[in-house]
Formats: C-alpha cells, structure tokens, sequence
C-alpha cells in the first residue's frame, strides 16, 4: 500500500520537459510510481486537480548555519516552497573551530542578535573534524535537506588562530594543515568550498571592524582550495571584491585553463542603480569563460528588486566605508551618540558617504524612503525630499536624522535589480543562476525566501521562460551543476514535492514584511507572506510540513531533510 498518493496533478519533473497529467504514489519517503492513473489504495490520497505538482525548490545560498542550531526547520524558506538549502556561503560555516570565534566571525555578518548567539553557544560543542560536523548536522531534525560549503573563514581561524588569521599570511606548515583538512572535509562529503573577498563582512567580538578572515587570504590560497575542488569536481564558490579589480582577475585564473574545469559560482549579477550599464557585460563575460576559456561558471543573480531595510545608522549598507563601519560596530546608542558628537568624524562621515568611487551602494538620498520616524510626516518621504522641505543639504538632513533618532529611524533602499527587463534577461541566461537569497542572513534587514515563487510570478506575467524551463531553473537545473540528488521527480527520487495553484501565480513579487519571530525567540526579521495562497502543500520525505497556510507540527521536531553530498 502506498503512503500517500496525489492525484490528478500537472506534473513538471524538474528537468524542463512539458508537464503532463498524472498521479504520483509515494512509498516509505520515495516517489514509487508515476502514471497517468494510479490504483488508489493508499493511506492518504490527496487531490491535486487544477495545480502544478512539482519537486521542492533549491535555494543556492542561504546563510542559515547558525540557525539550523537553533530552528532546524527553518520554516520561512519551507512555507515558500524551498525543500534543499546551500550552507556555507561566502566563507562563513560552523564546520571546524571553537563556537566563540565561530560566533565572532558570523554575528555581523548575519546580524543575529547577542541573546540568540548567546542561545547557540550555551548548547554548541566543538567538534573535532568537519566530518564529525556533518555527523552532527545528520542527528538534527532537518527540515530541508541541507549541502553544506566548507567555509574558508572556519578553517583559516581554525588553523592559524584568530588573530594571525587576520593579520598575517599562513606559513608553509599552515598552508599545507589547511590543504589536508579542506581535502578531508570534501572526502568526507561536502559539495565545495566557499571563500570571500566581500568588504562589507566584518567581526564582532575582540577583533570587531576587522574584515572576516577569508579577505585576508592571497591568491596562492585561494588558488589551493579552488585546486582541491577542481580535482574531486566540487563547486567552488566565491564572494569577489567590488572595490578591487584585481581580485576579478585573480578569479578569472581560477577559473579557466584546460583539463578538468573548476565548478565555480559567483556573487553576483546585478543590475546596480549606481552603474546602469555594468550587467550588459555579464552575458559576454560568462559566453567567453564558458565557451572559450573551458570554463564551467555560474553567477547568481536575485529574483526581484535587492531592497535593504535599515535602522538608522545600524545597516549592512554602511558596512563598505570607515566611519559606517564603526557605527555599525557601536554597542549601544551612547556610544554612536559619541561618534557624533566628534566633528571630524561627522565630516569624515559626509566625504565619505559622497565619494562614489568603487561605491557597491548607491548612496542617493532621493532614492532612500523613510519607513518609520518619531517625526511622523518624515514617513514615505526620501531624505532628499525632507531635505528640500526643510530648505537642507540633502547629506547634511541625513547626517543631523542619524544622529537625532539613531535605530528609531528605519529606511530603505533598493540597490539593484530594479528594472524588469535587465533582471529577466539575466534569470533567463543559461550561466546565471535565479538564487542569491541571502536567507537566513541580515534577518532585520532583508528578506527573499520566495525567490523560486518570484521567478515563477515573473515567467507567468512575462513569458519570458515557459513553466516548465522557468521550474527547471529552480530545481532539477541547480540540483545537477551541484551535483545533488534532488530537484526531480522521477521513480526512486525522495519525495520532496510542492503543490501549487498556478492562478495564485498571477500577482505580483510580495512586498518584504516585519514581524517578531517566536523561532527567533521573539526577535525582529524581515519575511515574504502572500504565497499561501499559491503554495498548497509542502511535502519533504514524502511528509506533508506546510499545507493551508500552516506549519506543521512535525517541522523542526523529526528529521525529515538529509545532508546532501555531491552525487
């Protein structure tokens, strides 16, 4: 007898063939049988007439390590579709090292809160080797599949100390260390390695401002790990410096030559306010390395508009310049009402914020809304136009409002992928991928975990990609250049599988929304709703975990996931 049975449904397999009418019986956690018409004796039935049935949705880059401790359900990606995550990314991973440095080098980054870090340390262990970690992620109740990245950050701290990894290069001894636990790690069944070049990612704790320790890594380092992943065919993935070329280049002979090609991905394709021409050169770029250079390159790309919501001077934003940085390492309003009170760090501040060379964000204050202020006629207005109201300097009336209601102020700004035709142009290329949600990270300042769902509301209204190639892209497509065993529904496949109703479809890409998490012991965080309507049912090992707009009971309670290694 079957376990479960859904009847009736358009099925897409994931790998962009022309869905087709059917049943799919499920069987101790695997799909048994498609056919156009199965015999029903089952446990449960569930008719599926009018929706789509498809796999459960990758997410490619999510920064959920730390939360996978604290709520292994991670049910605001679930409730969107998503049933296999990537961990890992940008060089930041819990795999190897000691919980403290671990915590110090995630904190700002994912801008979790101090009681939350405090939470996961006060239950965290140190194992010994990263094949003990993937032992332990095995024991948690997973609800999403998870494939974890070796963090290069973990392992650099690991190695050579914390504070020699931020501020010197590894001797030959260390260097080789890195070498053997890194090829350990892959042998033991971790899909790459992740490293970061980024400026904004920074530490808390002891070495607070310092940039995390995978930016201090030269190219002969780099070059290492990305050797060991070309060799065993692991993906290779890369958070490149915007503000130095050179490290574009240094990408560049990773990532090309003859034999083997390195599976590298990169952050990211963007269509960036600030340089309306720049992701014209993505497409050319990516045909050159690819097609000519023996290359084997995936940028990622963002589904929908890269909007960023911030507390006053507290933002991932301010993280690429000196004085914002140091706001953004304050402890308290005191200490930023200090700052302030300096003049030459307010001037340092205003030429700062108004040189754009090399700038990731824009920075136009006509451009920057006011969300939520203790003056409340400030709301729906850009500081630009505050500004011309008050008869101000635009950077000065943002200087004197920073400084004023500090985090009582909360604005946002949306830095790329704003227009539809440069954003579909890039879903649609073959060598970018549709992901770089960031879930899991910046919980108070952005939230994209229904990126799959915004691809498919844009295919919809656009045409641009049919169904069926626009599920591909975000299933069966991903799931083979990663090398997981996922994302298609086929007989003997797990039974990960969303039911949709395509009419839902038809709306457009939800707004972001704040609300207080329970998972998050009540903290703030920025989530997608409006999707219940479209997504019916979530199903992981065959167990149905969202259906009706709820979570289920079993989410984060059972290990329903797995840990996903390169197949």
């Amino acid at each position: 007898m079957l376990d479960l049975l859904i009847q009736n449904g358009l099925i897409f397999d994931g790998l962009g063939s022309k869905p087709v009418q059917g049943d799919i019986g499920i069987k101790n956690g695997k799909i048994f049988a498609i056919s156009p018409a199965l015999p029903n004796p089952a446990r449960e039935v569930v008719d599926a007439s009018g929706l789509w049935v498809t796999p459960g949705f990758i997410d490619i880059h999510t920064h959920y390590d730390l939360e996978l401790e604290i709520a292994p359900g991670l049910s605001e990606s679930v409730r969107h579709g998503v049933t296999s995550v990537v961990i890992g990314n940008c060089s930041l991973s819990i795999a190897i090292g000691e919980p403290q440095m671990l915590a110090d080098i995630f904190q700002r980054v994912e801008t979790l809160s101090h009681r939350l870090i405090a939470k996961w340390l006060n239950k965290s262990f140190a194992w010994q080797t990263p094949g003990e970690y993937l032992q332990h992620l095995q024991q948690l109740p997973l609800g999403p599949n998870v494939a974890p990245l070796f963090g290069h950050s973990a392992l650099r701290a690991y190695v050579m100390g914390l504070e020699r990894s931020l501020t010197v290069q590894p001797s030959k001894f260390e260097l080789n260390l890195m070498q053997r636990i890194t090829a350990d790690a892959l042998d033991a069944g971790f899909v790459g390695v992740s490293i970061d070049m980024f400026p904004w990612h920074r530490m808390s704790g002891e070495w607070q401002g310092y940039t995390i320790p995978s930016q201090h890594g030269k190219f002969r380092e780099y070059a290492m790990l990305a050797h060991l992943c070309r060799k065993r065919d692991r993906v290779f993935q890369v958070t490149p410096n915007l503000q130095k070329l050179a490290s574009f280049w240094d990408i560049l002979r990773m990532g090309s030559g003859f034999g083997k090609p390195l599976r590298l991905t990169i952050l990211s394709a963007l269509d960036v306010v600030h340089d309306r021409k720049l992701w014209r050169i993505f497409a050319p770029i990516l045909w050159i390395w690819n097609r000519l250079l023996n290359g084997n390159v995936r940028f990622q790309t963002l589904t929908e508009p890269f909007t960023i919501y911030s507390d006053g001077p507290v933002t991932p934003l301010f993280e690429e310049f000196a004085t914002g940085a140091q706001l953004n390492g304050c402890k308290s309003r005191q200490e930023r009402q200090q700052l302030w009170r300096s003049e030459s760090f307010r001037h340092q501040f205003r030429q700062e914020w108004l040189n754009k060379k090399r700038r990731s964000f824009h920075s136009q204050l006509d451009l920057m809304e006011v969300v939520d202020c203790p003056d409340p006629s400030w709301q729906g207005l850009s500081f630009a136009e505050i500004a011309r109201r008050q008869q101000q300097e635009p950077v000065d009336l943002f200087i004197q409002a920073l400084q004023e209601y500090d985090t009582d102020l909360r604005w946002v700004a949306t830095g790329a992928n704003d227009r539809l035709k440069p954003r579909l142009a890039m879903m649609q290329n073959p060598y970018i991928f549709p992901g770089f949600t960031d879930a899991g990270a910046h919980v108070r300042n952005l939230g994209y975990y229904d990126g799959a769902l915004s691809l498919l509301k844009q295919a919809v209204a656009t045409k641009f990609l049919t169904p069926e190639a626009a599920i591909s892209r975000i299933t069966g497509e991903p799931a083979a250049w990663f090398r997981l065993n996922t994302g298609v529904l086929k007989v003997g496949a797990k039974a990960d599988i969303v039911l949709l109703d395509a009419n839902g479809l038809n709306q457009p890409i939800s707004p972001q929304v704040e609300i207080l998490d329970s998972l998050l012991d009540g903290e703030p965080r920025m989530v997608k709703r409006g999707s219940d309507e479209i997504v019916q049912a979530v199903y992981i090992n065959g167990v149905r975990v969202f259906g009706e707009g709820k979570i289920s009971d079993r989410l984060g309670r059972e290990r329903l996931g797995s840990v996903l290694s390169p197949c």
